[in-house]
């Protein structure tokens, strides 16, 4: 018989291990971003070895499936001597993919930004630091706002991956829930509704950020 009561005792845990995924996601967002404003960047430069080297690392993190890259950091980081903890080792990989994936939907927004804008920073003798970080950055924010609310919601989801590596967010303390009570079904359930209260939210925040974006 499905037990109601189970899923009601298991949120203490679950919103405490939400705890862990919402630090996780914000870190490898933060993170990517700043990775992503390089490689688009790269992307769009003229320097053609800038725009391989670009093209190299967006061809890698996304070819490659991202529990394999939690693996391959979780593992080879000790293999060369460096030891760091399995959340460190998680953040390290979810940044690095998110570089990739931000990275493309940045180059996006910025093609999107008109050339006369950029011409005419140029001829007001603006720097090109000045021009990325007060003129294309919030429009291309701005002009890929959908996409990006969209990534984040997929970055929760995703992090539920690094309970492989043992770290305890929602996923591997359901795990731990469901293995001590028997009651598998009921904790799942309960993981699934954190996920969704977390993803709404998100969601929310998105759309009125894109609302604001909008009026300004």
């Amino acid at each position: 018989m499905f037990d109601f009561h189970a899923i009601i005792d298991s949120f203490p845990l679950l919103i405490k291990a939400a705890e862990m995924t919402i630090f996780i996601s914000v870190l490898g967002l933060c993170a990517g971003y700043v990775l992503a404003i390089g490689v688009s960047s790269a992307r769009l430069s003229p320097r053609r070895a800038l725009q391989r080297a670009g093209a190299v690392y967006v061809f890698v993190f996304r070819g490659v499936p991202l529990i394999v890259q939690l693996m391959m950091a979780y593992y080879f980081l000790p293999f060369v001597g460096i030891n760091v903890s399995p959340i460190v080792a998680s953040a390290l990989a979810i940044s690095l993919c998110e570089g990739a994936y931000l990275g493309e939907i940045l180059r996006g927004g910025f093609l999107g930004i008109p050339r006369g804008q950029l011409e005419a920073t140029q001829l007001l003798g603006f720097s090109r630091f000045d021009t990325l970080l007060r003129i294309e950055i919030p429009q291309a924010l701005k002009l890929t706002m959908p996409s990006l609310i969209n990534e984040m919601i997929m970055l929760v989801k995703a992090s539920s991956l690094i309970s492989i590596v043992g770290v305890a967010e929602i996923t591997r303390t359901a795990q731990n829930i469901a293995a001590s009570t028997f009651l598998p079904l009921e904790t799942y359930v309960a993981a699934g509704c954190v996920y969704m209260v977390i993803n709404g939210a998100l969601s929310l925040a998105g759309h009125a950020a894109e609302r604001r974006f909008g009026r300004s």
